[in-house]
């Protein structure tokens, strides 16, 4: 089988998936009483005109969300405003807005879209973290088999199973604080402010803070920036480079505690891909021409047992993708985790939890498209059979 066509096999089979968990958020969203779904869909009621001007907003929102056709066609419609991005608008009342005040009212894709590179910053530096650490660490456990550097691996990744990335998000958030505290770094007037918060920095860097939300034109409404979005990216490409350090600095802790529980789960993988290859045939056959314990490791073994590490990566994303909505509320990242936890406190914006939902729904099966690709990429076999 060609790769074209195993690729294209690939996306094909991603649409089955992606209608069952859209029809499992349609069941638990027809649950919803509808006067909370009109504030998510089709915002606030009007604050005039009386009855008529009530029941006019009323019969619009149901014509709207089709709550006055068969639940088939409720279906129907909903699966339809799904894939043409159709999710809502951010509710007025949402807890949301009041952190993040731009939304109110915007359509739920635009704000996502705002805060999307925010989320996608993290998830790299995440996944950067985990293969630097993971990769060498759980190679090095296989080799030096029950030494210390392998019960040092042990440790790390049992604690890693064992401690919740919001407990550890929090411990290390209280650290930083004592520290900023006990040696008053920078003349800092407040040590919440240089630990929490995203971009543009509310920190002590000198330079962090010359606009004092008077925002460049780069910078539009202290959320979104220009020309990429991505807010390292475009303080660097504007000469900004005390903030693209402040805010990779802001980023490093927050993808360290992502990137612990993730560590924990490929490090496993990869000692015992590793132990398993080591003890092959073709293994024992070079080691006996004589080719070096560094080489067997790194050229032999290593690559051999890249595989299985890659399918694991994948259900990885998916793991670390999930505790977005904690840690970015832990430490007030402005990305699409910390608005859908804020989305999920009361008053409800159910258009908000609908469109985050979909979006990490999209995210991890793209992702996973991507790990098929490279695991076919790195063995023919898969995508021949």
């Amino acid at each position: 089988m060609r790769m074209g066509t195993y690729i294209a096999r690939r996306l094909l089979l991603t649409i089955p998936v992606l209608i069952g968990v859209m029809t499992i958020t349609f069941v638990l969203v027809s649950g919803v009483p509808p006067t909370q779904r009109y504030l998510s869909y089709c915002g606030p009621p009007p604050l005039h005109g009386g009855q008529a001007a009530q029941s006019a907003y009323l019969a619009h929102c149901r014509r709207y969300l089709g709550l006055n056709q068969p639940i088939t066609t409720q279906w129907a419609i909903y699966m339809y405003n799904t894939f043409t991005f159709q999710w809502g608008r951010v509710g007025n009342a949402t807890a949301a807005v009041s952190a993040m005040p731009p939304a109110q009212g915007q359509p739920v894709t635009t704000v996502l879209g705002w805060l999307l590179p925010y989320t996608v910053e993290l998830a790299l530096l995440a996944l950067v973290i985990i293969l630097l650490v993971a990769l060498p660490l759980g190679r090095l456990a296989a080799v030096y088999r029950n030494r210390p550097l392998d019960q040092v691996a042990r440790v790390m990744s049992f604690s890693g199973f064992a401690i919740p990335s919001f407990l550890l998000g929090s411990l290390a958030l209280i650290a930083m604080v004592l520290v900023i505290q006990h040696f008053n770094l920078a003349g800092c007037s407040g040590a919440f402010e240089e630990v929490w918060g995203s971009w543009p920095a509310a920190g002590c860097m000198p330079g962090s803070t010359p606009f004092n939300n008077n925002y460049p034109p780069w910078l539009i409404r202290g959320i979104v920036s220009t020309p990429t979005g991505f807010p390292t990216i475009d303080a660097a490409i504007h000469g900004q480079w005390l903030i693209a350090a402040d805010t990779l600095l802001r980023m490093i802790v927050p993808a360290l505690i992502i990137a612990y529980g993730s560590i924990a789960v490929l490090l496993r993988f990869v000692r015992n891909s590793m132990l398993e290859v080591m003890n092959l045939d073709f293994v024992r056959t070079a080691r006996a021409k004589g080719v070096s314990e560094a080489a067997v490791v790194r050229r032999h073994a290593g690559r051999n047992s890249l595989n299985v590490t890659v399918t694991i990566l994948g259900l990885t994303f998916a793991f670390f993708i999930g505790g977005f909505p904690i840690i970015e509320e832990v430490f007030h990242l402005n990305g699409v985790g910390r608005i859908l936890a804020l989305s999920a406190q009361q008053p409800y914006d159910f258009g908000l939890i609908f469109g985050t939902t979909i979006l990490f729904t999209f995210l991890v099966v793209g992702a996973n498209i991507v790990v098929d690709i490279v695991y076919a990429l790195l063995d023919p076999r898969v995508r021949l059979g």
